[in-house]
């Protein structure tokens, strides 16, 4: 999928990682396994969990997260707002800035990003750029972004429009990146 180093990824990943907890989120690596997947949001997954399906990670990777408890299968809106945990899939990562980027017209995944109290971002180490701009190259994920109605996640949500900076209000409280290695 890329052609860069394995020293130069790993750089990519610390980069990508410190400057996501730079913007408030937490990031934790586990191993490219859905059993290691399930584990890691099984520490952290509440009472009631919305799983997107994926696009670009192999589908499979996601099965075991569907069978921990607490897992909604609704779609409506109300359904998925109750949830406390949301987990998409993460088409890529950008580590200038610590961003994800979400398709969010893909089997609910703008509304699973959003509604949920914590949003948890799966990303694969390999889809790591450096800038935000690298994702319109055609070269890069084969031009996927251009492709693709997404959004830029930075951090969980937060305003400080009317005074103080104040986290949650259009979106997330948290924002949990697992990057599979």
């Amino acid at each position: 999928m890329s052609s860069i180093s394995s020293v130069a990824r790993q750089d990519l990943v610390q980069q990508f990682e410190m400057t996501a907890i730079s913007a408030a989120a937490s990031v934790e690596r586990v191993p490219f396994t859905g059993g290691d997947l399930a584990a890691a949001v099984k520490k952290i997954a509440a009472a009631r969990l919305a799983v997107a399906q994926t696009l670009d990670l192999p589908s499979e990777l996601f099965d075991e997260l569907r069978k921990l408890p607490g897992v909604v299968t609704g779609r409506s809106k109300q359904e998925l707002a109750g949830c406390d945990v949301g987990v998409t899939e993460a088409f890529a990562g950008v580590a200038r800035t610590g961003s994800v980027c979400v398709a969010v017209d893909h089997d609910y995944s703008g509304v699973i990003s959003l509604l949920a109290r914590m949003h948890v971002a799966v990303l694969s180490a390999e889809t790591i750029t450096q800038r935000p701009g690298d994702l319109f190259n055609p070269q890069f994920l084969n031009g996927k972004a251009a492709q693709r109605n997404f959004v830029f996640i930075t951090g969980p949500s937060a305003t400080a429009d009317m005074g103080p900076l104040v986290r949650g209000v259009h979106g997330p409280h948290l924002l949990h990146i697992i990057i599979l290695e």
